[in-house]
């Protein structure tokens, strides 16, 4: 880094940890989209030159990418969400025996609050369970430094860092002093020692000895690190907050003593009991479980942490503030607006806000989606559709109402299997897209057919990763940088995996995609159906001229409200079609049975 003052730039904690792998002289990125966390690897494509950078099938081959990359010398990084580190768990409970050569940091993005995730999840636990250690950021700059100091921790201690951040830090922005140069790539060559690198019982059982000789040095280390910091003020009121956490309460709790945590596993308890003597009363802030307060509590402190702050949902001041009024020994800022809710109400999660003046609006299919086209298929038979995550999962809300469960990426194959196995007396359908397909899809298909399985699986092929914005995967032909790639055929894996019946749909096209439908419920064996249809938002390309609604032949029978098309409008009692939103798909043309929808109003084609 060069030895005048730091250049400042104003970045994202996403952005900031991609510019501090970036300097640490990172060689290999790795990871699979997920919000919080996609924007990492996007940012780091800006240096890639420098790394190697990859969208993985999965979280769980990221990191086994990682971990080879690792043992040969490289420094790496792999990114995911908090359920991608599920999926990542396998490898990772091996990984801290075996340990690391060059430094791995595995960036996981918690996400409070469910903006965009089927469940919460506190991956502190992760870390805990795999004894190793884990770092947490509270803003951009120490986004930035702590993926450079989780580097440094890993190859000084042989083990895997965890760095958690969460939506808020993730997404947030705030001035970051960089430095002007990256450090040099480093000599890559794995050296042979299976004691070390092969972990059978007869090594692993020296590995597990290792692995807690490794995590009384961390704990020393981790009392040490200026990552952990006494901030004193009033004595009176004591904080122990990890992560964004602290930032609440320094806006709630100005004058208050605090010791914030940002390596925040192993705990310090020295670091902890030193404070907790120095203060009258002890407050643990923290966002989701009560992980840290339990920790405080076994050391014999006395504390409050539950009872206060709520576990569930996303922190805030306001949220934190509103808890905290009656609190005895707590100044609150006087900048901090008071709630409007009770502390008793605040404990739970807020509301998403909506505005007074606005009509509410229901997530929807964009205009266009090829997805449109086979829920409208599915509509027309009595079955049971197993769903999974992606856009999709907004068939499940009327007026689609075809998706009936949703349960984890890849479990809209299995469930579909189990389902019909447990003897299910409808037809069973499965339902996933092509990057969940090849993310933990394709070892469901192979059970199917390896177990003589009958569900009808449908892939919902829109040739991106649509959701987490429009990225690269093995099916698309192109990799994270755009360069030119084999292009993964879901069918021919399908025939690959022993599928007998496999066929590809243009959803677009309504008759045909029911008669396939129709044809693979009505063989009562299993089928792969790859319904194909380019996301339009990714294409950015019409697909044909705006329809018209031809008011003299319209009959308001509403068919065509039916499809969930936000380009199709009620107006009163008269049906029009918004020229603006409309993407010329067809669709509602075709389901219209008064042939009163065509290319100009009154002049209807046969779509």
């Amino acid at each position: 880094m060069s030895g005048s003052t730091p250049a400042r730039e104003l970045l994202s904690g996403n952005q900031a940890i991609a510019r501090g792998a970036w300097e640490a002289g990172v060689t290999v990125a790795t990871g699979y989209p997920g919000t919080p966390s996609t924007e990492i690897l996007e940012a780091a494509a800006r240096f890639g030159k420098d790394m190697y950078l990859e969208w993985s099938p999965n979280e769980k081959v990221a990191l086994e990418v990682a971990a080879g990359a690792s043992l040969a010398g490289a420094r790496c990084i792999v990114t995911m969400k908090h359920v991608g580190l599920n999926v990542a768990a396998d490898p990772l409970m091996t990984l801290s025996y075996t340990g690391t050569v060059g430094g791995l940091v595995i960036v996981v993005a918690d996400d409070p609050g469910m903006h965009s995730s089927q469940n919460e999840q506190d991956s502190r636990h992760f870390a805990r369970f795999a004894k190793v250690p884990m770092l947490e950021p509270a803003d951009s700059q120490e986004a930035r430094d702590f993926t450079v100091l989780g580097l440094e921790i890993s190859e000084k201690f042989r083990t895997p860092v965890l760095l958690r951040s969460t939506t808020r830090v993730s997404h947030s922005s705030s001035v970051v002093a960089i430095g002007s140069r990256r450090l040099p790539d480093r000599k890559i060559g794995f050296e042979k020692n299976i004691e070390r690198f092969v972990p059978v019982p007869a090594h692993a059982r020296g590995m597990r000895l290792r692995v807690e000789e490794r995590a009384a040095a961390l704990v020393a280390a981790a009392e040490a690190s200026p990552a952990n910091r006494i901030e004193w003020a009033d004595r009176g009121l004591g904080v122990i907050a990890e992560g964004v956490a602290y930032q609440y309460v320094k806006e709630v709790l100005p004058g208050a003593s605090v010791l914030k945590l940002g390596w925040a596993i192993p705990f310090p308890d020295g670091l902890i009991r030193s404070f907790a003597d120095g203060v009258r009363k002890v407050l643990v802030v923290e966002e989701l479980d009560g992980i840290l307060e339990e920790h405080v509590r076994s050391l014999g402190i006395a504390c409050e942490g539950r009872s206060r702050v709520p576990g569930m949902g996303e922190l805030s001041s306001s949220r934190l503030a509103a808890v905290l009024r009656d609190l005895p020994g707590a100044v609150l800022s006087a900048a901090v607006p008071p709630s409007e809710q009770p502390a008793a109400l605040v404990a739970q999660p807020p509301a998403p806000p909506e505005a007074a003046d606005l009509p509410a609006r229901p997530p929807v299919l964009c205009p266009s989606c090829p997805h449109r086209g086979i829920f409208h298929a599915l509509g027309k038979f009595d079955v049971v559709v197993t769903g999974d995550i992606g856009c999709y999962s907004l068939g499940a809300f009327a007026p689609l109402g075809r998706l009936d469960t949703i349960l984890c990426m890849g479990g809209g194959i299995s469930m579909a299997h189990g389902m019909a196995k447990a003897g299910e007396p409808r037809r069973v359908v499965g339902m996933v897209g092509d990057s969940t397909f090849f993310h933990s899809g394709i070892t469901g298909l192979l059970d199917i057919a390896y177990n003589r399985g009958n569900p009808v699986i449908i892939v919902v092929d829109n040739r991106t990763t649509a959701m987490t914005g429009h990225q690269e995967n093995p099916g698309t032909g192109r990799t994270l940088l755009g360069e030119d790639t084999v292009e993964a055929k879901i069918e021919d894996i399908a025939r690959a995996c022993g599928m007998k019946n496999v066929e590809v749909v243009n959803p677009y096209h309504l008759k045909p995609t029911t008669d396939t439908l129709r044809k693979a419920l009505d063989s009562g064996e299993g089928w792969l159906i790859v319904s194909r249809g380019a996301c339009p938002l990714a294409t950015r390309e019409r697909l044909g001229s705006p329809r018209k609604v031809g008011q003299e032949l319209c009959t308001v029978c509403k068919a065509c409200l039916k499809l969930g098309c936000p380009a199709i409008e009620l107006d009163g009692e008269r049906v029009r079609i918004n020229d603006l939103l409309c993407n010329g798909c067809s669709m509602c043309q075709q389901v219209c049975p008064s042939k009163a929808i065509g290319i100009a109003s009154g002049e209807c084609r046969d779509a």
